[in-house]
């Protein structure tokens, strides 16, 4: 078990740039700030005069590439590069993204964040054809549906290969002649254009990896959509018609940084309203408001203001333990968390504490923050949650597959109260959710996935994949071959 904060994890971040003279360095910089969105491996393939070269290896951006000749020597106008969180599969370099592909008639790298649905189902149809597969992540599928397809332009094979796949993704793939990005018909994760100021287009996870690098935000890629990027600017196109926004709502919740935004939206405007509905849902007398750090420190500073009780820092949160820190044992774990979090014992001593957190997932981080604060002194700690109880797995790339690890899915808001030690506990309504974050589409929930918390899955997961239905009935199995 990994002994993290938040015990959610997305899996991974993708970046790219074409048309910059030193675009691997644009691409370490576009990962840094999505370094959030995945800790366990990275990778950059650049493109010099239509050869693909590229470097990847496990651990942070900064370890993959603390050796300063490993980005020197990616030259080239043109790179994608990948950060990466995984949830099942080994923890291997082979799957360690881009993918770079060598062919006798062409060299494709290859980046995706999300998760097919349908992975099983396509490996082991190209398995009976004859394909070989270097990892078990669920990426290298689409590679080898490209090169079965028939259709006479690698464009063509694309989108008839985009249409074979199911589930969550965004994908970058880079060519000799083209940076190639793509949307999955829902949308679940975000994917956006930014231009530079020389004219170079990049193509980033979040619209904070934009900024970073100086680029003026042009549009979001859309469901369904197929965006081409070449020395003639930028296309869009389409290989389907049959779209339905569903942003993973889990992205404006946690994973996102607050910095960017999402179809308009900015994340941390999002999460302070949520913060300020739960404090009209669930009201509590008390002394301060406490964020746990951080990303529910938004939520809690719009709780605060609506409720016109004092904000405090009673929480901190050491930012030089990586976030990959695991220990085998309990009292371990139990360590690791003190390691990562303090009290802050001059603040909250003798206080009724409102600590505001964005999510519950299996309750034992929440229990040992409870107690972080009663130890403490904290007289009275009230947790208020800014969105409502996780109950279901997640299919489309976020580290809840298990219904098992819910504990909102086994216990009642009481039972969880009692679990984790706190006074009282609320959680925000799905409603309030849902207006908090304020999409404002033509699609179930405004455009916004909430299965997570409804069980409403946008795909038919059962008609796609056998792996799936036992997970959802069985509640007992990981889901396989995830990014």
């Amino acid at each position: 078990m990994v002994a993290e904060i938040k015990s959610l994890n997305e899996e991974c971040g993708v970046f790219g740039v074409w048309g910059h003279s030193e675009a691997a360095r644009l691409n370490y910089f576009g990962l840094h700030s999505l370094q959030h969105r995945g800790q366990e491996g990275a990778g950059i393939v650049a493109n010099n005069h239509g050869r693909l070269k590229g470097h990847r290896d496990l651990g942070l951006l900064s370890e993959v590439f603390k050796d300063e000749r490993e980005i020197e020597r990616l030259t080239g106008d043109a790179a994608i590069g990948h950060v990466r969180y995984s949830t099942a599969g080994s923890n291997s370099i082979l799957n360690i993204q881009p993918f770079l592909f060598k062919f006798h008639d062409e060299e494709l790298a290859l980046a995706h964040n999300g998760n097919l649905i349908n992975a099983t189902t396509l490996r082991k149809g190209l398995e009976k054809e004859g394909a070989i597969f270097h990892s078990n992540s669920d990426t290298e599928i689409l590679m080898h549906l490209i090169r079965r397809s028939k259709q006479s332009t690698l464009m063509e094979r694309i989108k008839e290969s985009l249409n074979a796949i199911k589930g969550a993704f965004a994908y970058l793939i880079l060519t000799p002649d083209a940076m190639i990005g793509a949307l999955d018909p829902n949308g679940f994760r975000p994917l956006s254009i930014g231009q530079l100021e020389n004219g170079a287009y990049v193509l980033a996870s979040e619209t904070c990896a934009l900024d970073v690098v100086g680029a003026t935000f042009v549009r979001s890629v859309q469901p369904g959509e197929i965006v081409i990027v070449n020395d003639d600017g930028y296309q869009i196109e389409k290989y389907t018609e049959d779209t339905m926004l569903q942003i993973c709502s889990m992205e404006y919740i946690y994973f996102a940084r607050p910095d960017s935004n999402i179809a308009g939206v900015n994340v941390h405007t999002a999460r302070k309203n949520m913060g300020r509905r739960l404090a009209q849902e669930a009201p509590i007398e008390a002394d301060m408001v406490i964020g746990v750090p951080n990303s529910s420190l938004s939520a809690a500073s719009g709780y605060a203001e609506e409720s016109g009780i004092p904000y405090e820092m009673g929480l901190v949160k050491n930012q030089y333990v990586a976030r990959t820190f695991i220990q085998p044992t309990q009292e371990l774990r139990e360590q690791g968390v003190r390691m990562k979090l303090s009290a802050v014992s001059g603040v909250v001593a003798g206080k009724k504490v409102i600590m505001v957190d964005d999510s519950i997932v299996r309750g034992t981080t929440s229990r040992r923050i409870v107690q972080l604060l009663k130890d403490a002194g904290a007289a009275e700690v009230h947790v208020r949650i800014s969105s409502p109880p996780l109950k279901y797995p997640c299919f489309y790339g976020i580290d809840i597959q298990n219904q098992k690890e819910l504990i909102a899915a086994e216990q009642t808001v009481e039972e969880i109260r009692e679990t984790i030690g706190a006074d009282s506990l609320s959680f925000l309504s799905v409603d309030g959710t849902v207006e908090s974050i304020g999409l404002q589409f033509d699609a179930p929930y405004n455009g916004l996935c909430m299965a997570y918390f409804t069980g409403d899955y946008p795909t038919p997961l059962y008609d796609y994949e056998k792996d799936y239905r036992n997970t959802l009935e069985k509640n007992n199995e990981r889901a396989p071959l995830t990014t």
